[in-house]
């Protein structure tokens, strides 16, 4: 997956003139401080080189895992056509570029982030967006409450990491209360950040929310450590992003996890795939997560006919 072009576009001419050793600093900076879930009162992206640093090495990833999980919401609510977006610590503009894409009739949106930089380069981004009445306004996640904004969509990706455990599950209380069709949450794809959505999502569930993805059922998460529910989707580099972050290939892959909460009627899966599917000798295995809250490992084969075209299509996150 890579950045919509105008998106593109907008990110390079922000970088123009800037030194690459300047973003690499920045940018191995920023990578100590998310690795580290460092809570020190100062915010991540809180001067113009941090800032920088994350549309280039962060910003394609975060946005092609928004995406994809956008898409496996939007599979199972068909009718779901959002005019008006609400982002909590919304960084460059991330979900609002991921919706717009998958929601093209996307109208307004209120992005909330506590960082004047990461505002104001997203703020030059969303000029060039299809989105016309964007507003952006400083906001402090661990401090202020959410302003009374309802939106048909609210979204809170890669926020929770950055917050103590009781402030996670009050904002989660705050952003559905203002959701009036879809809530999506998404955490980077590593133990922690399956706990803190499985945190989120048992708090939905209580709240009455409808769960839509990934889960295909309400029950508790059939999962145990050392394992953990999460997804991947591959992200190119562009030629910049590649030297700063110093990789020596074209790619990478963004591990993340996510869940979709609705008041909207939802259409409910068999199944969600819960790792790359294994093809060999007219067979294709399967780990599944199932819709009676089980987690199974499942055989299919060409006797199985049309099964067996699916599960060969199928690809890690699918919903059967």
């Amino acid at each position: 997956m890579e950045l919509p072009a105008r998106l593109r576009q907008a990110v390079d001419a922000a970088l123009a003139g800037v030194p690459l050793a300047d973003l690499q600093r920045a940018s191995e900076r920023l990578t100590q401080r998310y690795r580290a879930e460092t809570r020190d009162g100062q915010l991540h992206l809180g001067d113009e080189a941090a800032a920088l640093a994350y549309v280039t090495a962060r910003l394609p990833a975060t946005y092609a895992a928004v995406r994809a999980a956008l898409e496996h919401a939007a599979d199972l609510v068909p009718d779901f056509q959002p005019a008006s977006l609400l982002d909590i610590g919304a960084g460059p503009g991330t979900a609002l570029w991921a919706a717009g894409d998958c929601w093209p009739g996307l109208a307004q949106a209120l992005l909330l982030d506590a960082s004047p930089a990461i505002r104001a380069l997203g703020a030059r981004f969303s000029e060039a967006g299809s989105v016309q009445a964007v507003q952006w306004r400083a906001f402090d996640i661990a401090r202020d409450p959410l302003p009374d904004h309802p939106a048909d969509l609210v979204t809170l990706a890669y926020v929770l990491d950055e917050l103590s455990p009781a402030v996670q599950l009050a904002l989660i209380d705050q952003a559905w209360a203002r959701t009036q069709g879809l809530l999506m949450v998404v955490e980077p794809g590593t133990p922690a950040g399956w706990k803190r959505i499985l945190a989120a999502r048992n708090r939905l569930i209580e709240a009455g929310a409808r769960l839509v993805a990934p889960c295909p059922h309400h029950a508790s998460c059939p999962l145990t450590e050392p394992d953990w529910c999460h997804f991947s989707r591959r992200v190119a580099r562009s030629t910049m992003h590649r030297m700063t972050k110093r990789g020596a290939v074209p790619w990478e892959d963004e591990k993340y996890i996510y869940v979709a909460a609705s008041r909207l009627v939802a259409e409910h899966p068999d199944a969600r795939v819960l790792l790359p599917p294994r093809d060999s000798s007219g067979k294709v295995a399967l780990k599944l997560c199932c819709a009676d809250g089980a987690a199974r490992q499942t055989l299919v084969t060409r006797r199985d006919g049309d099964a067996y075209k699916r599960a060969r299509r199928a690809e890690w996150g699918d919903a059967l």
